[in-house]
């Protein structure tokens, strides 16, 4: 499988799962969470978390800051701005020409 490197792919898969799509609606309610309270909203265990987190991590999704053995995660304002951005893009109507019919001369 060929690994990805578009940013803006990588910021759409981190958004394609349940858990981390509820991770991120947590992270939008507030400033920061820290790392245990997230198996409330997510009904998965620490290392799913985790594991979950690390993607979002990846993905550019959020940030994370360790204070003493608690991680506390903040959700990047700049990767809600892109996904606004991308959904933006895609939402512009398309030309009249983009929906044209291609003329029986230019069919083979």
């Amino acid at each position: 499988m060929k690994r990805l490197t578009d940013p803006d792919a990588m910021l759409l898969q981190g958004l394609a799962d349940a858990t981390r799509l509820s991770i991120l609606r947590q992270l939008a309610g507030g400033s920061e969470v820290c790392a245990c309270d997230f198996t409330a909203c997510c009904d998965v265990a620490q290392p799913t978390v985790s594991h979950h987190l690390k993607v979002l991590r990846a993905a550019g999704w959020v940030t994370s800051e360790r204070r003493a053995s608690w991680v506390y995660y903040r959700l990047r304002p700049e990767a809600v701005e892109r996904l606004r951005y991308i959904t933006g893009e895609l939402s512009q109507p398309l030309a009249p020409a983009a929906f044209a019919r291609p003329a029986a001369a230019d069919v083979p």
